[in-house]
């Protein structure tokens, strides 16, 4: 779903407009929403389904500018274009601003953010907008729909509201920084030429400090060091989360298997051991006959049992413990089956 070029094209003039006001108040806001005459933005003649459609995009658009990474100013400027969407429409029931909650954690920052710095406009703005309800939380930004293909459209980031991440990059620039170099040899060069001795200075004309330019350069080199190492730690912040989530959560097996679940040895030495030993039992257990239920076979068992035991109790200790059914093996071999006698008939 993607939003028309017109409207687009009309929330960005708003926008911009308020911009271009320096402000972040409600009443500069609203000046603009009547003088632009956008409450009518919904009086077109259509019909329920379209009306409907319409205002999804509608609102969908204005929160993609009320989100990262456009200016303050601009986000103050989004929340009230939103909450004027919402009151205007004229859906039965009301649209709902889609939500995802990967979002609502910058959503909380920035009511927090609009607190500390007084703005109280925005603030009951979007306090005003939770309790009417206004927002539909969801588990992705999108609609998705089962087996259907769709290009998946990338949202464009206007330049204009786009907030800058490094502003001091941004204020000295190489060709400043060449500037400022020039206009400082210019004016050593002048305390020369004025001062009465050529070789020297004069103290008086020093009005700033010799190391003044060498200063600002180190200054600068400095930022740039720390913005790329912040990049590198919010980077491996990330991976440690991911990795974090990833292995938190422990398999754990099902209660009717809990019982059958190994029991390893402590030293290395009894799990080498182990391991040659339990093929070794495999083999011998696959040339046992089976047990018959009659009393050899149960005498046959007991000194199979037995034979196993004196080769080794390290047998034993390595292989699984399964108690209950070697309880009832134990149990089925020890019983005797005797035949009934038959009475003689007088």
């Amino acid at each position: 779903m993607e939003a028309p070029s017109g409207l687009r094209a009309d929330c960005e003039a708003l926008l911009s407009r308020f911009q271009e006001t320096d402000s972040v108040r409600f009443e500069d806001f609203t000046e603009l929403w009547r003088s632009m005459k956008f409450g009518t933005i919904f009086c077109g003649k259509m019909r329920n389904l379209e009306k409907n459609t319409f205002t999804k995009e509608a609102l969908a658009l204005a929160w993609q500018y009320f989100l990262p990474p456009y200016t303050f100013q601009i986000r103050v400027g989004a929340l009230y274009l939103l909450y004027g969407l919402y009151n205007t429409q004229l859906c039965q029931p009301k649209q709902k601003i889609r939500v995802a909650l990967k979002d609502w954690d910058e959503v909380l920052k920035f009511q927090q953010d609009a607190i500390n710095a007084q703005h109280f406009d925005a603030a009951y703005i979007f306090r005003k907008l939770r309790l009417d309800r206004a927002f539909h939380f969801t588990a992705m930004p999108k609609l998705l729909s089962y087996r259907v293909k769709k290009k998946i459209h990338r949202t464009e980031v206007t330049e204009e509201f786009k907030d800058s991440s490094d502003r001091v990059m941004k204020l000295i620039t190489s060709d400043v920084l060449e500037e400022m170099l020039n206009v400082h040899d210019h004016y050593q060069n002048m305390k020369h030429v004025i001062s009465a001795d050529k070789s020297k200075p004069d103290k008086a004309l020093s009005l700033i400090k010799d190391d003044f330019f060498d200063n600002i350069k180190n200054i600068v080199l400095e930022h740039q060091q720390w913005h790329k190492d912040r990049k590198k730690c919010e980077r491996a912040e990330s991976l440690a989360k991911i990795k974090s989530k990833a292995f938190s959560v422990v398999a754990q097996a099902p209660k009717s298997r809990r019982h059958r679940q190994v029991k390893f040895d402590s030293s290395d030495s009894d799990s080498a051991s182990g391991q040659g030993d339990s093929k070794a039992t495999k083999k011998k257990r696959a040339k046992q006959p089976l047990k018959s239920t009659g009393r050899k076979g149960s005498v046959r068992s007991k000194g199979n049992v037995q034979s196993t035991q004196e080769e080794g109790p390290s047998l034993l200790l390595s292989m699984p413990v399964i108690a209950e059914e070697e309880e009832e093996s134990e149990g089925f071999s020890g019983t005797e089956f005797t035949a009934p006698k038959r009475k003689r008939k007088c």
